[in-house]
């Protein structure tokens, strides 16, 4: 019976990139549900708390000037770095490359964004566009140098992204704390208004939204990420280098070019990211931190099968446990640290969608035999 039930549910090879990640969210759901009732929380309020953090469900009272819609607002300002993140994790494992160093592209670029654009005097219509060319540029450099180094000295880029994230938390904090540090905050001064990417406290009606500008920008680049990697010569190339480099080589295309400029286009898509988390979502840096973005965009690539189109659904489903986690704390008492361990169950079961195709392709051909058997 359960075999059979397996089969009907994920067998249908068509559906099962959208079957098996929907049933590994709803295994992790479940997962967390058991961790929190052993807190001794009920599971239903707690992720009722997590809707109404990210202003999916409406909150029993407002502080002045804000509603759900003003903590929908705000969670989509969270939503555009979590999708950039994922999208650059994408890209780096089509083309077999584990691009773990996310978030020290994301603060490189956020740091040097901050000082070229953040901290000069330049108005808005120049600012902006400038805040997303210097942050993508920066990226790319930095993811470059990791695909650089990969086909160059074959140094594994898990270990050389890693490296680079303790280099630049560590480098950007001393110069932060020497010479930009604000004395009340502890972190870097607040950037311009001209060049933040977040229209803050706007005024609409009797409320007073933060208004991401990037979020557009992050569901476009989700479509042109999709069409790149598969309407073009160079998408096919990176899928044809990330599974199998013998057999690229063997059909003439060029091994280490493609992994440089896979690198090089997720770096910018990480770099894109910083720029919308440190001259958006915050307006500041906070020394010796690395963003939990760019970690938590690997388990919402993984879930999405890095598909780009469905990172937009699986980054709004992680956002959504990160950001509602703090109202979650304050509403049900649990600690808002249990978003990362439902995060972590998320990437566990998703890891898991390769057995769980090869188990139910087991299950029907023990099935098909059964019934092969039976008829005989």
């Amino acid at each position: 019976m359960f075999k059979r039930s397996m089969v009907r549910l994920l067998g249908n090879e068509r559906h099962q990139s959208v079957s098996i990640p929907l049933f590994a969210i709803i295994l992790s759901l479940l997962a967390g549900a058991v961790v929190i009732l052993f807190l001794g929380k009920n599971p239903l309020v707690a992720y009722q708390n997590l809707l109404q953090g990210s202003g999916l469900l409406p909150k029993p009272s407002y502080a002045g000037f804000k509603s759900m819609l003003t903590d929908f607002t705000s969670f989509m300002n969270a939503w555009t770095p979590m999708l950039f993140a994922s999208l650059a994790v994408a890209v780096a494992l089509r083309a077999g490359l584990f691009n773990i160093g996310v978030s020290g592209q994301m603060l490189t670029a956020g740091f040097l964004t901050t000082l070229v654009v953040g901290y000069s005097s330049l108005a808005a219509p120049v600012a902006k566009p400038l805040v997303l060319i210097v942050g993508m540029l920066t990226g790319a450099a930095m993811g470059g140098l990791i695909g650089w180094l990969k086909h160059q000295f074959n140094i594994n880029e898990v270990v050389s992204s890693i490296m680079l994230n303790y280099i630049a938390q560590y480098v950007i904090s001393f110069f932060i704390n020497t010479y930009y540090v604000n004395p009340v905050s502890r972190q870097s001064n607040a950037v311009s208004k001209a060049a933040r990417l977040t229209m803050m406290d706007t005024p609409i009606g009797n409320l007073k939204m933060d208004i991401p500008l990037g979020i557009v920008l992050a569901i476009l680049s989700a479509v042109l990420v999709k069409f790149i990697l598969d309407r073009t010569v160079f998408g096919y190339e990176i899928k044809c280098v990330g599974t199998s480099r013998n057999a690229a080589r063997y059909a003439g295309i060029h091994v280490g070019r493609n992994v440089i400029a896979s690198m090089i286009f997720s770096g910018a898509l990480s770099g894109l990211a910083g720029v919308t988390y440190y001259l958006g979502y915050f307006g500041s840096i906070q020394p010796r931190v690395l963003a939990s973005t760019g970690f938590d965009a690997i388990a919402v690539s993984l879930l999405a099968n890095s598909n780009p189109i469905g990172i937009i659904f699986s980054s709004f489903l992680v956002t959504i446990i990160s950001k509602g986690s703090t109202y979650m704390n304050s509403s049900s008492g649990l600690e808002s640290e249990i978003s990362s361990v439902i995060t972590g169950i998320i990437l566990l079961f998703s890891a898991c969608g390769v057995f769980i195709r090869y188990k139910v392709k087991c299950f029907r051909d023990e099935l098909k035999e059964e019934d092969e058997r039976g008829k005989s």
